[in-house]
């Protein structure tokens, strides 16, 4: 009963209403996905250092990781 009742409201809705729910529904993601990028940048440094753990621990004495551009980073094996 309750869905045929949200069914006929979504029905009498103007199209100025649907693109009112749109864009909040999208804002809500935009700051989700905002939210979610901050505290991921947050802790970079330790998912990184966790990442490369294994290849750093191979690496000769007194050696590093040197990438010549920037995704080289992310196609090592």
């Amino acid at each position: 009963m309750d869905r045929e009742a949200e069914k006929a409201t979504l029905q009498k809705q103007a199209l100025t209403e649907h693109l009112r729910e749109l864009r909040s529904c999208l804002i809500v993601s935009l700051v989700a996905v905002l939210a979610g990028f901050a505290l991921c940048y947050s802790v970079i440094k330790p998912i990184g250092t966790w990442f490369f753990k294994p290849l750093t621990a191979v690496l000769p004495e007194g050696t590093s990781l040197i990438f010549t551009s920037y995704q080289e980073g992310f196609f090592f094996i």
